[in-house]
Formats: C-alpha cells, structure tokens, sequence
C-alpha cells in the first residue's frame, strides 16, 4: 500500500470512528435503542403469555408455522440487540469505533419474506413479526451507514445551512 493510500485509509477509519461515534451519543440512537428494548421486552412476554396460550389452539400446521415464525421473530430481535448493545458500547467507551465495525458484529441482510407461512397465525404475533422486520430494516440501514463498505460520508445538512444563511440575512 502506497504511503497516500495508507494516509487515506487512516483517514477514513478515523471518519468513519468518527460518525459512528456521533451516532452512538445521538438521540436517534436513544430511541432506536429504547424502540429495540421494548420491542424485545413486549416479545418475550407475548411468546410467554398470551401466545403461549394462543399457540395451544392452533391446527397442527398452525402451530408448526407458529413455532417457526416466532424463531425467526426471537433470532431477528436478538440480533437487533446486540447490535443496539454494540453501539451502546462504543458510547459508553467499552469498545472502538473500528472493533464495533468487525464483521461479527454486523447485522446480516434480510431474507424478505412475501408473508407470514400460515393464514391461521395469531394476529399478535404477525404484528410482532412486522414491528421487528421494520426495525431490523431501520437497524440495517444504520449499519450500512455508519459501516457499508462504501460507507457514506454525510456531509452538511442542506436544511441546516438554509436556516443558518436566513438567520444571518435577517440579523438572528
């Protein structure tokens, strides 16, 4: 590697160190966050209680798509929530912006699927199903953002700058 392309490198690890920073002490991650935890708290107690119960009166091949579908539902949230973790880490400064950016700690791309596999599916649980294919989608975004291998830099907020160029002209 060339001494400039070496230079380069430095430079856009440290860019990237940078925004992913940035986006750990942001308030989107705090909701993001928050939206996560939530989400996997009121799963789990949804699959433990009242689906659960809702799982025991389903058909046969209810209930096996029923088991199915809330495996890939517990997986996805899983995943979400160690990525969230991570990004928690990185703000709370127990693990760099470049560790967090290691491909095991990456979301995976999601396999989209047309519709849940059984029509007999508790109505909760589909709900649940596509909360959590919303937020993982939101999360992958995030994720090939801040760490894509053709990562974006986000440069200035053209709304900002407007606002800021109107408050100058107008003397605020």
């Amino acid at each position: 590697m060339s001494e400039l392309t070496a230079e380069n490198a430095v430079t856009g690890a440290a860019a990237q160190g940078g925004s992913v920073g940035d986006f750990s002490r942001s308030e989107l991650f705090d909701r993001t966050f928050q939206e996560g935890m939530e989400l996997v708290e009121d799963t789990a107690a949804y699959l433990d209680g009242d689906g659960r119960r809702e799982s025991k009166l389903l058909s046969r091949s209810a209930a096996l798509a029923y088991a199915a579908e809330s495996m890939k539902l517990t997986t996805r949230l899983m995943q979400v929530a160690s990525w969230l973790l991570v990004q928690r880490a990185v703000r709370e400064g127990d693990m760099t912006p470049q560790a967090a950016g290691e491909r095991r700690h990456r979301l995976a791309e999601r396999r989209i699927e047309s519709a849940p596999t059984h029509a007999e599916l508790p109505i909760a649980l589909v709900e649940y199903l596509v909360r959590s294919e919303k937020l993982y989608d939101r999360v992958l975004y995030l994720d090939r953002r801040m760490y894509g291998e053709d990562a974006v830099t986000i440069g200035p907020n053209p709304v900002q700058n407007q606002i800021d160029r109107l408050a100058a002209a107008f003397g605020g």
